[in-house]
């Protein structure tokens, strides 16, 4: 990694601008910890019989955005990019990957999220979670999403320091 260019979210603000500030925080945390390595280093698996690379955590944000954005406020049936059954550890499989095509896909989610949700209202805006059968609020949703980029950037951390030895930012 070269630096950290990240931006850091505000000391203080409204509800709606610290969720986007730190979604948009631990988004930079995932592509930062994938910054400078090469297709096959990304696709380096952390210990059989494990399929989990930092392509995969890639390609499975991808998915977890497209569902909590797109399927939910948007198109309760929009397919899930990398699986045909909504099947979110399918993503983790980026052994026939690459990074041009798993960071297209991700940042077109990331970019099509940030839209869902500059549109909205408010954070109560309510959208269907067809998963679940119920609706969820966009509050909920960007909470989840930060929840799952929290939990995913710690296995991104371990995964990178297998690459290269670093040390966890």
């Amino acid at each position: 990694m070269t630096g950290d260019n990240r931006t850091g979210p505000p000391r203080f603000g409204s509800e709606r601008d610290m969720l986007r500030a730190f979604l948009d925080y631990h988004r930079a945390t995932l592509a930062m910890k994938c910054e400078g390595l090469a297709d096959e280093e990304l696709r380096r698996r952390s210990m059989p019989p494990s399929t989990l690379s930092l392509l995969g955590l890639v390609r499975h944000m991808a998915e977890v955005e497209r569902a909590w954005f797109r399927r939910v406020f948007e198109d309760n049936d929009a397919p899930m990019v990398w699986s045909d059954r909504t099947d979110f550890q399918a993503a983790y499989d980026a052994s026939a990957s690459n990074r041009d095509e798993a960071f297209a896909a991700w940042e077109a989610e990331v970019e099509n999220s940030r839209r869902v949700e500059r549109e909205a209202e408010s954070l109560d805006q309510a959208g269907y979670q067809p998963r679940w059968g119920e609706e969820v609020s966009l509050r909920m949703v960007m909470m989840h999403v930060l929840l799952e980029y929290g939990r995913h950037n710690g296995h991104a951390d371990l995964l990178r320091e297998g690459v290269d030895g670093t040390v966890g930012a």
